[in-house]
């Protein structure tokens, strides 16, 4: 059924072929958005355009490697010509290559600064002209409680969420006076396929650091970015907000 709390607003989501950007991409939609489904697998960004479709969504898919500049520019020019505005960006698409770091590779780190960093600073770039023209947006920008906290094996994811954080601060003093809202949430454990992935005993470990006492699912996240897209948030920016079960105290 569709509602109405983002009636007539038009979102852009990367990486919402599956998981966590998949949950907000068919929220968004369901709450009155129209929506792009940006991905760089044009399959899976299509079954995400397939189910929205047969709620009675407003849906395109755009495939794009946000790495890239020039496909980030390709992306909202689509979108734009598309819909005829953008109102919320959400930066989802990201990536891990876990290994310690005296064994990680130089390409490992590059292509996870690129992915899940560089690509915020290529969207926002190209969509800031819009925002600061039309003097309204929502920047929504997927950080992680590892971007805090730091983890083992993981230099480069949480290096490239730390930069997350730090970007997303800098642009919400940067676009405040243009009425555009930036804001960050830091997932933890969350079941999608980067989680799937972990041996049973980490997975039982980590339920003990979890006050919760379990992962949490890709739709407890696309609730709190459905809050920071709404109304209901017109007054929060430069935030960072935890979605974790309680892990970081």
């Amino acid at each position: 059924m569709i509602s109405d709390i983002l009636k007539e607003q038009v979102a852009i989501i990367t990486g919402a072929g599956q998981g966590i950007g998949k949950a907000i991409a068919v929220l968004f939609a369901n709450q009155g958005a129209k929506v792009v489904v940006s991905d760089i697998i044009e399959d899976i960004a299509n079954q995400t355009v397939a189910e929205i479709k047969s709620k009675g969504g407003t849906t395109v898919s755009i495939v794009c490697n946000v790495s890239k500049l020039s496909d980030c520019e390709n992306l909202i020019e689509k979108t734009l010509t598309e819909f005829g505005k953008i109102d919320i960006l959400v930066n989802n698409a990201g990536i891990t290559r876990d290994q310690l770091i005296m064994k990680m590779s130089e390409s490992d780190w590059d292509i996870v600064l690129a992915v899940n960093l560089k690509s915020v600073f290529n969207t926002c770039k190209s969509v800031s002209r819009h925002f600061l023209k039309q003097r309204s947006g929502c920047i929504i920008n997927m950080a992680s409680i590892i971007g805090e906290i730091g983890n083992v094996g993981q230099a480069n994811y949480s290096a490239s969420k730390a930069g997350v954080i730090g970007l997303t601060k800098t642009l919400a003093k940067e676009f405040a006076s243009r009425n555009i809202k930036v804001n960050a949430i830091a997932p933890g454990f969350i079941k999608t396929k980067m989680t799937e992935s972990l041996p049973d005993k980490v997975r039982e470990t980590l339920f003990t650091q979890i006050p919760l006492g379990r992962f949490g699912e890709p739709e407890d996240v696309a609730n709190l970015a459905l809050f920071l897209a709404s109304p209901l948030s017109s007054y929060i920016t430069g935030q960072i907000i935890r979605v974790d079960g309680g892990m970081v105290i």
